[in-house]
């Protein structure tokens, strides 16, 4: 019996406070998250377009089946750490891939998080409303 090694590309994305571990297989373009479907976990069109940017970019789409496992965050973090760690397997894949996805953005890590509150504010920049009486 012959043991046929399947390849996969791995990589790690991160949005917000998600971390999403991606996993590209070669297949016929199934994506799954956390163990569902990515459209049932996702439940937005703009985030599954959002989400497949990278693939759609490299000409890539129908070619791999995609296992992401993330934790942490709203939809909009998972949707942001799934396309980065997209863009950096498809990198580790293809290294002329990496040319047309540093130039849309793509590998750039988002290092926009939610700003603390502070003591005697509302939230972080927020007052309360002053009284003159």
């Amino acid at each position: 019996m012959v043991d046929k090694k399947i390849e996969t590309w791995e990589a790690t994305g991160r949005r917000k406070s998600s971390t999403a571990r991606v996993r590209l297989r070669s297949g016929s373009g199934r994506m799954f998250v956390n163990g569902r479907e990515a459209a049932e976990f996702l439940r937005r069109e703009a985030l599954m377009q959002y989400m497949h940017q990278p693939l759609v970019l490299t000409e890539t789409a129908d070619q791999f089946d995609i296992q992401v496992t993330v934790q942490g965050g709203g939809l909009t973090g998972v949707a942001g750490a799934i396309r980065h760690g997209i863009s950096r397997a498809l990198c580790d894949y293809n290294p002329d891939f990496r040319t047309p996805l540093k130039r849309a953005g793509m590998l750039t890590r988002d290092s926009r998080i939610k700003e603390r509150k502070k003591y005697g504010l509302k939230g972080a920049r927020a007052r309360f409303q002053f009284s003159k009486r």
